[in-house]
């Protein structure tokens, strides 16, 4: 499957989407971004029961701040509508595997347990 380039109007629908959906925070000038930009492909052939996002943080500035974006690249990966994972750096294939891997392995119903304990304890 192919890479989807969302915008700040997109990327709120996507990500609150039963399933998982992985976004890149890039930008056409970084080296490391460049790098990590054919492993990210790569991974999007090997997992087709995956959305994999690209954002081009010069182009959507705006959803960027708002995702808090400070490096790049930055992976985030969001499962059924809840952020669960947000990594900067590049990764490796094998990594970016296994991340997916673990993703898929999560119990939603016990990630929602804790996310709610968590905001009774603030």
């Amino acid at each position: 499957m192919a890479t989807v380039d969302f915008t700040y109007e997109s990327f709120g629908e996507a990500v609150e989407k039963e399933g998982i959906v992985l976004v890149d925070f890039w930008a056409s000038w970084c080296g490391p971004c460049r790098m990590f930009g054919p492993i990210f492909e790569a991974a999007s052939e090997r997992h087709a029961d995956v959305v994999f996002g690209k954002v081009d943080t010069e182009a959507e500035q705006q959803l960027a701040a708002a995702a808090q974006i400070q490096s790049i690249p930055t992976l985030m990966a969001f499962r059924d509508g809840v952020a669960i994972f947000r990594h900067s750096g590049v990764l490796q294939g094998g990594e970016l595997d296994n991340i997916i891997e673990q993703i898929k392995g999560l119990d939603m119903d016990e990630v929602r347990r804790q996310i709610a304990a968590e905001e009774a304890g603030e």
